[in-house]
């Protein structure tokens, strides 16, 4: 993938306004570590994450998306009538039908001639948001569209600290919960990029291309409960084996990172900063180690907001700009991954 003509104009973004520590997740898990005897501050030792956000109570994906959306629009200063598509690309829908992405066009008041729809792809959903609005402005069908992500990890939490205590009384073991170790790690949070033509709005970020592999065959290393929707109370479950999940997750890495460097000319020692999906701190340390990357320049926001799927890579950017640690000139690479295996490399550089 490479473009000419595309730029991030504008980001919004929304963090939520609960605080819960991992301390207050073993807290509630009081039984199941009694049973296992399992000392307090493991889940932040093992993952790296100290905190992370959760919504208040019946808050829906699309009530946050229609605020970031029109901050991104707001702060890019583009007319509403002239964007072309709006793509909704969060795991966290409000109902199977119709695409979240409906609501959140409706309520922006978006011209009729936009396309409005959902992407699912696991926590790389954005990237791929990106990428589809991105082509849509190469090939001069659109001038600009918005791609907005909001995650909903509360229930997904409270689901599993809730069946982990019930379990408890049982024959369980250390063992026996790795699987759902995990889903304790996840956050939620909200954020919206304006892509443009670059002749349609003032200097901006550049959308440069990049790279995508995918390894299909290990779809089954991090799967939920059949989808139920997210309205109705409905709390599913997440298993995810985590040690292949990393062995796998990084060789497809590898590779995707290979044909990255080939497609726009790069090494590893270009990118000024880098930008990944965040999953866990041992995780990102193999990563960074085994792409023989300088793990200095990434940005991480793991420890204070956990990992919040889709939201999480987009966010960490939205963040340095917020804190002017992104300076006209860098390049920086987009490193995203998802389960299923799914992974996307994009290069932007900054202005």
């Amino acid at each position: 993938m490479r473009y000419e003509s595309v730029c991030l104009a504008g980001f919004g973004y929304e963090l939520p306004p609960r605080v819960v520590t991992s301390l207050a997740i073993e807290d509630a898990l009081a039984p199941l570590y009694q049973k296992l005897d399992l000392p307090p501050g493991r889940l932040e030792l093992i993952s790296g994450v100290r905190e992370r956000r959760f919504w208040e109570e019946g808050t829906t994906p699309s009530s946050v998306s229609i605020r970031t959306a029109g901050e991104a629009i707001e702060r890019a200063g583009f007319p509403r009538e002239r964007i072309g598509a709006l793509v909704h690309t969060s795991v966290s829908r409000d109902f199977l039908e119709p695409a979240t992405a409906s609501v959140v066009a409706g309520a922006l008041d978006l011209p009729a001639a936009a396309l409005v729809f959902d992407i699912s792809n696991a926590c790389l959903g954005f990237l791929d948001g990106l990428v589809t609005v991105a082509n849509m402005i190469e090939l001069g069908q659109i001038e600009a569209g918005v791609v907005v992500a909001t995650e909903a990890g509360e229930g997904l939490v409270d689901a599993t600290i809730a069946d982990l205590n019930a379990k408890a009384s049982n024959g369980i073991s250390r063992k026996s919960i790795k699987p759902a170790f995990a889903s304790l790690t996840i956050g939620s949070g909200s954020v919206a990029a304006l892509l443009a033509r670059r002749d349609a709005t003032a200097p901006r970020p550049r959308l440069l291309g990049g790279a995508f592999r995918q390894a299909t065959e290990h779809n089954a290393l991090c799967r939920s409960a059949p989808d139920q929707g997210f309205a109705g109370g409905a709390h599913p479950l997440m298993e995810t084996r985590s040690e292949k999940v990393l062995e796998h997750g990084c060789a497809l890495a590898n590779e995707t990172w290979v044909a990255f460097k080939r497609e726009l000319g790069w090494d590893e020692t270009t990118p000024d900063a880098f930008f990944c999906h965040q999953v866990g701190a041992g995780y990102r340390r193999t990563l960074f180690s085994s792409l023989g990357l300088d793990l200095e320049r990434d940005q991480p926001t793991l420890e204070f907001l956990g990992n919040i799927g889709s939201v999480s890579l987009p966010l960490g950017l939205a963040l340095a700009e917020r804190d002017g640690r992104l300076r006209a000139g860098d390049r920086l690479a987009l490193l995203g991954i998802g389960s299923g295996l799914n992974c996307m490399m994009l290069g932007v550089e900054w202005a």
